[in-house]
């Protein structure tokens, strides 16, 4: 009877991985990570069907323990990450800094993507506010972007109103390591006080990869993200910050 609840249960949570990757597919989160949302979902229809065919039963006992102790602890880990990166998602920086750094995203045709809107919109509000802020916009140009997108998030701040000599173009980097990393070339010194605006799902990662190159003094700044590619981001984000801790980038 247990089985059969699980193997139900398996069943149910795929079908909500397909529709899920159906959705992050159709709106065009412009990356290819719901393919992973399809991934899961064919691990746990074939996980319903070992369960459901009894073929569960013929793996030796120790190597289900194993992968069930193995389930158990990427659990754990999991939401030990996501609550460090929501703990992140209401942060606000600290008043006057020397300098803020705002992370790239993608850049289309008709102006920055909706995410790359966010960020730079929490940024104007900052700058608006701090007018003694230097602003560096960082971000290189992908093979699918009509240009850097440090120029195109320095144009929309300008056609807003920032003033141009507080903005500081870093238009090399790919990655958000790459972001921080360039960016601090750009300032020349760890001894300032920065903030690190991007999308409250990001932000944890970007201030701890701040911190790991050396900023003594960093603050987040949240931006908003959409809704509908939030659960998304979070789970693309956990690995992310796996990725980065592998690397010895954290």
């Amino acid at each position: 009877m247990g089985k059969k609840i699980m193997s139900i249960v398996c069943v149910l949570a795929a079908l909500f991985c397909f529709a899920y990757c159906t959705v992050v597919f159709m709106i065009k989160s412009g990356s290819k990570f719901y393919l992973v949302w399809a991934a899961g979902g064919v691990c746990l229809l074939i996980l319903a069907w070992m369960l459901h065919f009894g073929m569960w039963d013929k793996i030796p006992p120790v190597f289900r323990r194993i992968f069930v102790c193995i389930v158990f602890a990427g659990i754990l880990l999991f939401v030990i990450v996501e609550g460090c990166i929501i703990s992140r998602f209401h942060d606000r920086g600290k008043e006057n800094l020397d300098y803020i750094i705002v992370l790239g995203a993608q850049m289309k045709a008709g102006g920055p993507s909706a995410v790359l809107k966010f960020r730079l919109d929490a940024a104007y509000d900052y700058l608006t506010v701090n007018e003694d802020t230097v602003c560096i916009v960082s971000g290189g140009q992908g093979s699918n972007e009509p240009c850097s997108e440090a120029a195109g998030m320095y144009r929309y701040l300008t056609e807003k109103g920032i003033e141009p000599e507080r903005i500081i173009m870093e238009d090399k980097s790919t990655d958000t390591s790459e972001n921080i990393a360039y960016s601090m070339d750009l300032i020349g010194r760890k001894d300032v006080s920065v903030g690190i605006v991007t999308n409250n799902f990001h932000v944890f990662r970007g201030v701890h990869l701040a911190k790991a190159a050396g900023f003594q003094d960093v603050s987040g700044i949240s931006a908003r993200s959409n809704v509908y590619f939030q659960l998304n981001n979070m789970v693309r984000e956990f690995f992310g910050i796996m990725k980065d801790f592998v690397c010895g980038n954290l």
